[in-house]
């Protein structure tokens, strides 16, 4: 059984994506039809949608349209992660319709499309502390360069939960290994962060090898541990490092070896635990 913690859908008659143009392959609709098709055959029995950086008018449009698309007959949507502005004066009241709303489970506000000042901001920080006993978690979704900047975070809020996108998007094309490996040994030192082992097939070669992927798998299984690990698909996205069906194949084997307890943390019991998920019936 698995649990897709990071999902994202395109419908681009509905909802404004600019980033889109900048990606060619994925300037085009990616369905919950066409994921659950590929999904369920796979053993994925329940999905969170993750925010795919909306225009900023749409963020709310995003979630409701997300929520009724879980409504759909066979869909796999159990909640979603939605969008935040937490650097806006707007971000209490944001969080309070949130909070009403049992759809939403966490929040992501994509860091590295932005300055990297941006978490610094009293604001942003005073905001982010605001998640402390709420019960959503908050994506980090940073390069290794950033990851310092996450570490701050997590240290001004150890009362709050956070989750450690694509295990921190190493260059793995660019055998970026060295660079990444003592800020993800570091931020793996905060008890109130987890990390999520998904994206990392994008971030290889064209023709990259389960041998590339291992080095980054033993790295973050030494320091998290299985404990604090969950996956995610990081559809559409995931296209282009082979596709679903590649890395879902690609972790089984990494996974190989593991005890089923183990393999069962990383692949459903974490995020049942961290974002209240039951897959449906």
């Amino acid at each position: 059984m698995i649990v897709d913690t990071h999902l994202h859908l395109i419908y681009r008659d509905r909802l404004s994506y600019p980033w889109l143009a900048g990606v060619p392959p994925l300037d085009a609709d990616f369905t919950q039809e066409t994921y659950a098709r590929e999904a369920r055959r796979l053993g994925i029995v329940a999905a969170l949608h993750m925010e795919v950086d909306v225009a900023e008018g749409d963020i709310a449009r995003e979630t409701a349209m997300v929520e009724g698309l879980a409504r759909e007959a066979g869909s796999l949507l159990v909640g979603a992660i939605a969008a935040c502005r937490p650097e806006s004066p707007d971000f209490p009241a944001y969080l309070e319709t949130a909070l009403a709303n049992p759809f939403v489970r966490g929040f992501r506000r994509v860091l590295h499309v932005v300055p990297d000042d941006v978490s610094e901001g009293a604001l942003f920080r005073e905001n982010i502390g605001r998640l402390a006993g709420t019960g959503l978690n908050f994506d980090l979704c940073v390069l290794p360069h950033q990851i310092e900047k996450a570490i701050a975070l997590a240290d001004l809020a150890p009362d709050a939960s956070f989750v450690l996108d694509h295990c921190g998007v190493p260059d793995i094309k660019g055998g970026g290994f060295d660079a990444w490996k003592g800020p993800v040994a570091e931020i793996a030192r905060r008890p109130n962060v987890t990390v999520k082992l998904s994206g990392i097939p994008a971030y290889g070669a064209e023709d990259w090898t389960l041998e590339d992927l291992k080095p980054y798998f033993a790295h973050v299984v030494e320091h998290f541990g299985f404990e604090r690990m969950v996956w995610g698909s990081d559809w559409p996205v995931c296209t282009l490092g082979g596709g679903l069906s590649t890395w879902v194949g690609a972790t089984q084997a990494l996974l190989s070896g593991v005890s089923l307890e183990d393999k069962r943390c990383v692949l459903s019991e974490n995020a049942g635990r961290l974002w209240k998920i039951t897959p449906k019936a």
